[in-house]
């Protein structure tokens, strides 16, 4: 059981919502990044999706894509990035961590060493938007018998008859999709959202979290008795830029969020 299955069974055992934030690594510099991810782990978020800069984030918005160039040409690489991993575990850090990232990055360092590499220093979960279910055999393999970093299945309102196969095996929690597009639609859900969760969260054997154009926990009130938590990027990372990045403002963010979803 690594960190992500333990807090949501901690969670489940509380009957409370999980709550993931999303945020660039690198950004506003690696330390800022650590102290970021510190502070998180203070306030009691659940789980950290941490994105490594990619110059075609297809899956991502505007907010997202800006992010990714201006934390590129700060020179954040995923080497960078993970010895900065290295050092927040050293240094004591537990936050269940979440590598969001694209494929051409993991073939670039190399599956296997990129696949040994997160198990050494505590990467819990991936989420790799254009590897689709068919073609994960070679990172698969690469983690075989390894249970320390699992792959995070990605879920859409139009996966329809595959996501039983999606989630069937599936490790860690479910990321659904709330719409159709990029990341950061702002609360533009999916006409048929709640049909759609409730769809998937009728076969899968772990949690089923929301994600894309959350905001506030007032925007998941409509499906909180299906989903098991809400993960929030777009509208964090604004949050961090327009604050210059205080970790005081991430708290008080989380800490209302988790506060609200849970009430």
């Amino acid at each position: 059981m690594n960190r992500i299955e333990k807090r949501m069974q901690e969670l489940q055992q509380r009957g409370e919502k999980a709550l993931i934030t999303y945020i660039t690594a690198g950004l506003p510099d690696m330390e800022g990044t650590k102290k970021l991810i510190r502070a998180q782990e203070e306030a009691g978020v659940d789980v950290v999706e941490l994105g490594i800069p990619f110059s075609d984030p297809v899956a991502d918005g505007p907010v997202i894509q800006d992010a990714s160039y201006r934390s590129i040409l700060k020179g954040t690489t995923l080497r960078k990035v993970l010895a900065m991993v290295k050092e927040l575990r050293a240094e004591g850090c537990e936050q269940p961590l979440i590598f969001m990232m694209y494929y051409n990055t993991v073939m670039s360092y190399g599956v296997q060493n990129f696949a040994d590499a997160c198990v050494e220093i505590g990467i819990d979960g991936l989420i790799i938007p254009d590897l689709p279910m068919e073609e994960q055999g070679e990172l698969k393999e690469a983690l075989a018998g390894r249970e320390e970093t699992v792959i995070i299945p990605l879920v859409s309102p139009v996966s329809g008859d595959r996501i039983p196969k999606l989630v069937g095996d599936a490790k860690g929690f479910v990321y659904c999709v709330s719409s159709m597009g990029v990341t950061g639609n702002g609360g533009q859900f999916h006409a048929h959202v709640a049909e759609y969760l409730k769809q998937v969260k009728a076969v899968s054997p772990i949690p089923v979290m929301m994600g894309f154009g959350i905001r506030t926990a007032a925007d998941v009130l409509p499906v909180k008795d299906v989903i098991d938590g809400a993960i929030v990027g777009s509208h964090f990372i604004q949050l961090m830029e327009e604050s210059g990045y205080d970790t005081e403002k991430a708290k008080e963010y989380i800490r209302t969020f988790k506060t609200e979803l849970n009430a």
